[in-house]
């Protein structure tokens, strides 16, 4: 069996106010809201999944809520999360829309040869909203505050930061099966920058992005700084063939751990970045319509005994 990831599945990331959060990622970039559930290994906090119209793979992006400090900036991170857009007007809808609501954001410009805007969110989670061209299907909220047509489409590219290139991409080229596309500088003069792509690599949403700065200090994980990323499989069968290609090339990993709304397991990469691979399915409607995802608080089967208990924990974000 050929095995190749698809693309970028999610990226989680943390916060230390869950309310704030979910008034700039539901309100100022019109995500919608599709799941509201709870960290499965720490119930006490929430785990908030926003996405497209449809939540599909390949569009999530979530957050632990954790009362963390600041996240210090540094190497062995993942520095910056990639977001899509259609085009240039939308990406010069969206320049306007961060001006005149206060956002931090930097002009358009050109990076690794797509017209991009780089932004960060209140407590410092640093994005990239850059143009794909409207290559593939999108789903729009109806219920966004941004029009369709300029509506956010899904993750793009994601970039990590390592001291050193070599045992990183060994594992990205000999493990994970992806490919050495290309490589441009920094846009901030901070290193070398090496494109990895996945499958058929078409567009920014199969592409790993490798910042190689060994001048920086190492990151200390915290609000506004992410968590992990995670890689698409299709189905269970394809994630037991990636736990077993773990193995057989010892390379440490959590094994198959069942999340309920895909499967997934995780390691660590050379630098330091957790990664995990994680199925399509079943998918975030497996537990109520979808017409009203994340509306309420959902739980997985094993936990739904603890309802009680674990709602009294949680604070409205409402």
């Amino acid at each position: 069996m050929s095995l190749h990831l698809t693309g970028v599945h999610h990226l989680t990331a943390i916060t230390a106010d869950a309310r704030a959060n979910r008034r700039f990622h539901a309100g100022t970039l019109g995500l919608r809201l599709v799941k509201k559930t709870v960290n499965q290994d720490d119930v006490s906090a929430y785990h908030l999944f926003y996405a497209d119209g449809l939540a599909s793979p390949g569009t999530d992006l979530t957050f632990f809520d954790w009362p963390a400090p600041p996240e210090r900036r540094g190497t062995r991170s993942i520095s910056r999360t990639g977001l899509r857009v259609a085009d240039e007007a939308a990406l010069a809808w969206w320049a306007t829309r961060f001006a005149d609501l206060g956002v931090k954001a930097e002009r358009a410009r050109l990076i690794d040869g797509r017209q991009s805007v780089d932004f960060e969110d209140p407590e410092g989670q640093r994005y990239r909203l850059t143009v794909d061209g409207a290559r593939t299907p999108a789903h729009s909220w109806a219920q966004s505050p941004v029009p369709a047509a300029h509506q956010i489409r899904g993750l793009g590219a994601i970039t990590i930061s390592v001291p050193d290139l070599e045992n990183t991409g060994l594992v990205l080229t000999r493990v994970m099966n992806m490919t050495k596309l290309r490589e441009y500088d920094s846009p901030d003069g901070a290193g070398r920058v090496h494109v990895y792509g996945m499958g058929e690599a078409a567009g920014p949403e199969q592409e790993l992005h490798v910042a190689v700065q060994p001048g920086l200090p190492v990151a200390r994980q915290g609000a506004g700084g992410v968590h992990h990323v995670a890689f698409r499989t299709p189905d269970a069968e394809g994630l037991e063939a990636w736990a077993a290609r773990l193995r057989e090339l010892r390379v440490p990993s959590s094994g198959e751990v069942e999340r309920y709304y895909f499967r997934s397991l995780y390691f660590r990469e050379p630098g330091g970045n957790l990664f995990e691979i994680a199925t399509d399915g079943p998918g975030f409607a497996v537990d109520e319509p979808l017409e009203s995802l994340g509306e309420s608080l959902s739980l997985p089967p094993f936990l739904e005994n603890r309802r009680a208990e674990i709602e009294a924990r949680l604070k409205p974000i409402d």
